[in-house]
């Protein structure tokens, strides 16, 4: 397995190159330049000014070399500065927003997991009553409703029309603490609000709108995965043992059925992350992803650059640990 790993690490490196070019070359080719804020902050600016401006950060080059020059610097650990805040654009990424993200698609995985297994399970056991039906169905729509309409509908539901419809619906200040908690809740709350750096109730919604397509997912690969186990003869074999339906379900079935739920999760982790784009932009959530947006948005391609790149390499890494722990939970599958 050692062989097979240093051999997918190596062809990482041109998957990585490959990528990280594509990703510079779409930036650069957006209209307009990072110069477009300056000229907006200063009217009185000259063109000769622009001009020494394009040449000093080497806008007039062709994609291809300033391309060259991002990836030597990025190799020596340099991915340049954030333009909007003047600091490193690694130091914002990677220690401002990127903890938070991570602490927001934790959630949002854990969250998928706690629920997705179990009533995978539970439709599979009871395969075409009402209960399977609306589960496949509620499943349906959780992976047909874009996470964006989703993020909107509840943030109108909650933030608008229940504190209209119902008298007294706690309207929960920003940053505050719900005012019907007992004391000793709330400042229990502030102060597990402070460690986190967090309020834990802001990440209800982002949480729930973000594991919402990977519950429906999973729920229904856990469903097809258990059918299809149910069926083999190694399950009818013990069923004829005598073995309690429990046993033969949890203990035979059950392990086997999650070895394809152990791939999707692993390539699901960096998509989760990717997909907190919308998701964070819509409730305003300070992580990574609304920190690509604004980058986006104001042309700070440093920052752009150094979120995405970062972004192809969880791809590639949890591509590599997907397959590596399909191997581990599966002894039919031999890497060599």
């Amino acid at each position: 397995m050692f062989a097979y790993v240093v051999r997918r690490l190596f062809q990482m490196i041109p998957l990585l190159l490959a990528a990280s070019f594509v990703i510079f070359a779409l930036l650069a080719l957006q209209p307009g330049d990072p110069l477009d804020e300056v000229r907006m902050q200063n009217p009185r600016i000259t063109a000769e000014q622009l001009e020494a401006l394009r040449k000093a950060y080497g806008l007039d080059d062709p994609i291809h070399i300033r391309y060259a020059k991002w990836l030597t610097r990025a190799l020596q650990g340099d991915l340049g500065y954030s333009r909007t805040y003047g600091i490193p654009a690694a130091e914002y990424i990677f220690e401002q927003r990127l903890p938070r993200t991570l602490l927001l698609s934790g959630l949002a995985l854990l969250l998928a997991l706690l629920v997705s297994i179990p009533v995978g399970v539970f439709s599979a056991v009871r395969q075409y009553t009402l209960a399977d039906y609306t589960i496949t169905f509620l499943a349906f729509i959780g992976l047909s409703i874009p996470n964006f309409f989703l993020g909107i509908l509840l943030l109108y539901l909650f933030a608008v029309r229940l504190p209209e419809l119902i008298p007294g619906f706690p309207q929960f200040p920003t940053g505050g603490v719900p005012p019907f908690l007992f004391e000793e809740v709330r400042q229990g709350l502030v102060s597990l609000g402070t460690f986190l750096g967090l309020w834990a109730w802001h990440l209800i919604l982002p949480v729930v709108v973000l594991s919402t397509s990977s519950m429906a997912e999973w729920t229904r690969f856990m469903r097809a995965s258990l059918l299809e186990v149910l069926s083999q003869d190694y399950i009818r074999t013990a069923r004829a043992k005598g073995l309690a339906e429990r046993v033969v379900l949890y203990k035979h079935a059950l392990r086997n059925a999650l070895i394809p739920i152990v791939t999707l999760v692993g390539l699901a982790i960096p998509g989760v992350m990717s997909g907190a784009v919308l998701t964070e932009t819509i409730f305003s959530y300070p992580g990574m992803g609304r920190a690509i947006f604004d980058a986006l948005v104001e042309k700070d391609y440093s920052v752009a650059m150094a979120a995405l790149a970062f972004l192809a390499l969880m791809v590639a890494l949890f591509n590599l640990l997907a397959d590596l722990a399909y191997a581990l939970v599966d002894p039919r599958i031999r890497y060599s």
